[in-house]
């Protein structure tokens, strides 16, 4: 379960954003990087006081980041990293909330109910199955497994499109899921269509979700919400789609293109969607940048490197690195692409100027 120093420049996880302190972040890096060391060691290799390191050690330990030889003089333990997969799988599944099966089943049934007692769609089943494959009435057919529903998806998303919108109550994305429906979304974000997504947070409260390849804000936007009714999909909003049975969804899906039906569902899916942009207004502080942070923000989006940023403001490349490490930690992001990503969103920097900066070299020269 123990690492092996890696490369030089490697990626690793940042575990400040599964709940672990700065400290104990850059320790565990440093472990992973060089291999292993004393607390001594650490102190003076990262200029830390004696109290911090043992402090962050301590936290590495207690959440099995990391592990210490059983040496009794405390200073002379050799500290060892576990691999940092591992680690992360670790902290990921203690973060874990889930919501219920039973309270999303519930809902989803309640959505449907609603849908029959008002008449539109009494020919919905409600807790029970319509039976063979097909249509079962006029304008709802029943698609009996997840994989002949991911077939009639590909059918019905590679004709003409103007909008795909889905609600999803799905807190853990898994994998074969991810790369199933990778593909088709980004398709439809080059071609322009417009996708908005209406989600729960994620059950281990990783701010980065499997739909991080698009843009949001563009032709793509995201919001989420505590609660949300049923796991549905809506196409052009003539077309909708969603769970025969909510809590197996390997049962397959009904298909309806009833209008009355898919209209109330279309209604269903706006009032929360715009009931998820309040919550957010009111709940999301947006981040506030000091002076040097927002200088060195400015610097780099108008094309400066890190050195001649560092020389620009008058401090050391060093500065530069911490600066955007902390801004990193902040923001819960894992890399610079991620960092000019999320400051974008937040719009909390100005785009860079168009006007001539003596200072960077010209392209075209």
């Amino acid at each position: 379960m123990t690492s092996s120093p890696v490369p030089l420049g490697a990626a690793v996880p940042s575990l400040v954003r599964w709940g672990l302190s700065s400290d104990a972040d850059l320790v565990f890096r440093t472990l992973v990087t060089f291999g292993p060391r004393t607390e001594r060691t650490l102190t003076v290799e990262l200029g830390l006081p004696g109290r911090r390191t043992a402090a962050a050690l301590a936290e590495l330990r207690e959440s099995g980041a990391a592990v210490s030889t059983d040496d009794s003089r405390t200073t002379t333990r050799i500290w060892t990293a576990r691999r940092p997969a591992a680690v992360v799988s670790m902290l990921r599944s203690r973060r874990l909330r889930l919501v219920d099966g039973q309270t999303k089943a519930k809902s989803h049934h309640g959505v449907v109910h609603a849908l029959r007692s008002s008449g539109i769609g009494a020919a919905l089943p409600l807790g029970s199955f319509p039976g063979l494959a097909g249509t079962f009435a006029d304008g709802m057919r029943y698609l009996p497994s997840r994989e002949q529903t991911r077939e009639r998806l590909v059918e019905v998303l590679g004709g003409p499109l103007r909008e795909v919108i889905s609600m999803s109550n799905e807190q853990v994305i898994d994998a074969t899921s991810a790369r199933a429906a990778a593909p088709l979304d980004l398709q439809m974000y080059e071609r322009g269509v417009h996708l908005r997504v209406l989600a729960m947070p994620p059950a281990d409260g990783d701010p980065l979700d499997v739909s991080g390849h698009l843009v949001n804000g563009t032709t793509f936007q995201r919001r989420e919400a505590t609660e949300v009714p049923l796991k549905l999909l809506l196409i052009d909003r003539r077309i909708a789609l969603f769970p025969a049975d909510p809590q197996d969804l390997e049962r397959g899906y009904l298909e309806v293109c009833r209008a009355p039906v898919v209209q109330a569902l279309a209604g269903l899916f706006d009032r929360h969607w715009s009931a998820a942009a309040i919550t957010q207004q009111r709940t999301v502080a947006p981040i506030v940048l000091s002076e040097r942070e927002r200088g060195l923000i400015t610097l780099l989006a108008a094309g400066h490197t890190d050195h001649t940023a560092a020389e620009r403001m008058r401090i050391s490349a060093r500065s530069v690195t911490g600066i955007l490490r902390n801004l990193m930690d902040r923001l819960g992001v894992e890399n610079r692409f991620q960092l000019g990503l999320a400051l974008g969103s937040l719009r909390v920097v100005a785009p860079p100027s168009l006007s001539y900066d003596p200072d960077i070299p010209d392209p075209e020269s």
